[in-house]
């Protein structure tokens, strides 16, 4: 296969009118086509429908230790579900707590709760005149909305393969006390599917920053979602890690069963060190009563243990592993040495990273979009939807039926394809 960097003028002229050609059928079909988000297949919620039949009228809603699930109490969750959430992210049960349906709230509610009342003491973060946050990038767009939300400056930090630019990282903490966080998805990472490797966890442990409230937002939301039980991609436990660099109170690590059961009805938790977890309950013990613990146990005696968790989770891999595999052997057969980009081959996570050629991505989601394929918007993995090279575009496959993304592919194939040549005419 020939690359497009290599042909004429000519060449690339008539290439140009063939994809036309192609695209113009395709928008002709008037498609309805999804692939902008990482949610979980009706298939994929299938899985968990039995859930609903492991408590009913005639349960016993009490937990291990006889508190009456159906009333108020029991603030951090019941030990069975912090059990259940520590063994999921291989930290202590009295490092968590478990909060209600989403992980993304409780991300919330961490940058709120430390720019209103400070973190540990410290001043809060809206009396003082700037607040930064480091971004690797490509990262999760809900992570940059939230720090935009309440107006922290974002700096870029670029993602390789083992995770973050360190050396980046260290200078930016340790010499700029306005640095308070960093966002870490440090497992399948989304949307690229790095893991961070042991070196990179450990140099995150070391940290010494400037700000003493400096913390590491870990968002671990992947950290079960294998797509290749042979292959699976581990990473340290950065909570112990921390303690043993005397960083104990350093890391915020954040997890969800949202991908695992019911993604609008599952649990969450927030692991960390004690004297951390002191303070985060002063709070909820103001801002609520408790959280669901009926479905806390529901949870619990569905997923069982962390044997029945990894058999739950290699039911979600057989369903989407060949979605995935689909995109990834098209893109082998199709797109590969012609020049029109990269892409990433995840062993884990729900998204592929597709790296089109500079000057590309918002050309091809915009083709996209009018044949009738919904892609994640361009720009989408950085802070302040601003792609510096405009290249990166994030791939959901996990939603569609198989029929469909087969379909969604061909449409993306043709507008890669087309844009590619597009903009090696306008050089």
């Amino acid at each position: 296969m020939q690359s497009y960097d290599q042909m004429s003028i000519e060449e690339l002229q008539k290439e140009k009118e063939q994809l036309e050609k192609q695209y113009q059928e395709y928008c002709n079909l008037n498609l309805n086509l999804d692939m902008s988000r990482g949610k979980p297949s009706k298939a994929q919620l299938d899985l968990s429908q039995p859930m609903l039949d492991v408590l009913h009228s005639d349960s016993v809603l009490e937990s291990r230790k006889g508190t009456d699930l159906r009333n108020y109490g029991v603030l951090d969750g019941i030990d069975e579900a912090k059990e259940m959430i520590a063994g999921m992210i291989g930290t202590r049960p009295d490092n968590v707590i478990v909060y209600g349906n989403a992980s993304l709230n409780i991300m919330y509610d961490t940058i709120n709760r430390s720019m209103v009342h400070g973190v540990l003491g410290h001043t809060p973060w809206y009396k003082l005149d700037k607040v930064k946050f480091l971004c690797p990038v490509p990262g999760y767009d809900r992570h940059f909305a939230i720090t935009e939300f309440f107006g922290i400056d974002m700096i870029n930090v670029p993602l390789y393969e083992d995770g973050p630019d360190m050396d980046m990282v260290e200078k930016l903490v340790s010499e700029d006390e306005s640095v308070k966080g960093i966002w870490c998805v440090p497992k399948y990472s989304n949307p690229t599917g790095t893991s961070y490797s042991d070196e990179t966890v450990r140099r995150f442990a070391n940290l010494k920053p400037a700000a003493e409230d400096f913390r590491i937002y870990w968002d671990n939301a992947y950290c079960v979602h294998h797509l290749y039980p042979d292959r699976k991609d581990e990473i340290l436990d950065i909570i112990s890690e921390c303690e043993k660099a005397g960083n104990p109170d350093m890391v915020y690590e954040f997890c969800s069963t949202s991908k695992i059961t019911f993604s609008g009805s599952g649990i969450s938790g927030l692991a960390t060190s004690l004297r951390n977890k002191e303070d985060i309950v002063k709070q909820l013990s103001v801002q609520t009563i408790g959280f669901d613990k009926i479905n806390q146990l529901r949870h619990v005696k569905f997923l069982k243990d962390q044997a029945g968790i990894a058999a739950h989770m290699e039911k979600h891999a057989a369903l989407i592993r060949p979605k995935f595999e689909l995109l990834l052997n098209r893109f082998e057969k199709e797109l590969k040495g012609l020049g029109a980009g990269d892409w990433t081959s995840p062993n884990g996570g729900y998204f592929i990273t597709y790296f089109a050629n500079e000057g590309c991505a918002k050309n091809i989601v915009e083709k996209a979009k009018n044949a009738g394929v919904v892609l994640t918007g361009a720009g989408a993995p950085f802070p302040y939807k601003m792609d510096p090279k405009d290249s990166v575009i994030r791939l959901a496959p996990t939603l569609p039926p198989i029929e469909e993304l087969d379909l969604a592919c061909s449409v993306f194939i043709v507008c890669v394809k087309l844009a590619s040549v597009e903009r090696l005419l306008e050089k």
